[in-house]
């Protein structure tokens, strides 16, 4: 009697309350569970810190679960971020963040699909993946405050970019509505060269031309005050400006490129170069069922930024390293193919150069051949 009695206080002692959220824009629904009872749903405004903990509070009196018992949440990347994640840590609250593309589903061609059915689904995975199935889905590692608020300047850069790009093009093709073609939009005497049009033009169109300058002109001088923001940040001692720096002295890697594999990439720790390639969404799938077996590509399930960045650096890399064992690699491997194999090489030479980046950046091993801009290893 006293041994069953042991062990029943101490699987009371085990429990675990169990929390999936699905957010949403107005209305966020949590699932309840403790491994054995059956699951409760409460819907909540969206944002409602105070109503989250009351419903833990009550869902700890329905379970039967007293204040000592551990609570463990999870909910998909999504709009929220990270401050839902960095609050419930706050509060006691093992939380953990899943990748939304590694979450299994039914394959059926029309499945039921509601707020309900997701909510008890990420329950259901979120006790397994406690109960010992670490492989049931991909979990986020989250940034620091400090480490998320550094990617800012260099996303608001590329949003900048496009717009820039955007009003030049539109500025370029209201011209051409008139048969005037020119080369080159803004600058310091933009101004005085549109005004000089103004014979040419109607009145409305004109306008519209005042109007998309102006908000270039203003895109332009953002952009001159992120790259003076930036200039100032790389004096500042931390370690993203550490190994930016470090990066900047490979030949073929610019200021821009390397401000953003420090913060984008090797702002955590990464084990090994499964992990380098996967971060990017590089890393190959392949596909082998039965008599059939052929590569699908990369899985492109990482950062989509820094995917397309390494591969415009495999491109630059080829052209400014010739020498490095990478380059020759690829003149080898794909160099002698028509433009397709070019392009597949190229993500290729990609992966193995983010992979000797972060081996360089972290080890101090410097990429076989290449050049630095002190000397030639």
């Amino acid at each position: 009697m006293d041994t069953t009695f042991m062990r029943q206080a101490k699987q009371a002692t085990d429990r675990q309350l169990f929390i999936a959220f699905e957010l949403a824009q107005r209305h966020w629904r949590l699932a309840f569970g403790d491994g054995v009872g059956r699951a409760r749903l409460v819907t909540l405004e969206a944002g409602d810190q105070v109503a989250v903990k009351e419903a833990i509070a009550k869902a700890r009196i329905h379970f039967g679960l007293d204040e000592a018992a551990a609570v463990v949440s999870c909910y998909e990347a999504g709009r929220d971020g990270f401050w839902l994640h960095r609050w419930l840590l706050e509060c006691g609250v093992e939380n953990l963040i899943v990748d939304s593309g590694s979450i299994e589903v039914n394959r059926r061609q029309r499945r039921a699909k509601t707020d309900r059915l997701d909510a008890l689904k990420l329950l259901s995975m979120l006790m397994r993946y406690m109960g010992g199935e670490r492989r049931v889905w991909t979990v986020l590692h989250v940034p620091t405050t400090e480490q998320e608020d550094a990617r800012r300047p260099h996303r608001e850069r590329e949003r900048l970019e496009r717009e820039r790009l955007a009003h030049s093009n539109r500025i370029r093709g209201l011209l051409m509505l008139h048969n005037i073609r020119v080369k080159t939009i803004g600058g310091a005497k933009w101004c005085q060269r549109l005004a000089a049009l103004r014979v040419h033009l109607p009145v409305q169109l004109w306008a519209e031309l005042g109007r998309e300058s102006e908000r270039l002109r203003l895109v332009v001088e953002q952009l001159r005050a992120l790259e003076a923001e930036r200039a100032q940040s790389l004096i500042q001692a931390d370690p993203a400006r550490e190994k930016t720096v470090k990066l900047l002295e490979l030949v073929s890697i610019g200021p821009t490129s390397a401000w953003v594999l420090a913060r984008e990439v090797f702002w955590r720790t990464l084990r090994n170069r499964r992990e380098v390639a996967h971060c990017a969404g590089l890393a190959p799938m392949p596909y082998a069922s039965g008599e059939s077996a052929h590569e699908q590509g990369i899985s492109k399930a990482g950062n989509r930024r820094v995917r397309v960045l390494t591969v415009q650096l495999a491109w630059c890399w080829l052209r400014y390293q010739p020498q490095s064992a990478l380059a020759q690699w690829f003149n080898v491997r794909f160099a002698g193919g028509g433009s397709r194999i070019r392009r597949i090489g190229i993500v290729a030479l990609a992966r193995r150069l983010l992979i000797a980046l972060w081996r360089y950046v972290e080890y101090g091993v410097i990429p076989e051949g290449a050049t630095l801009k002190t000397r030639t290893v």
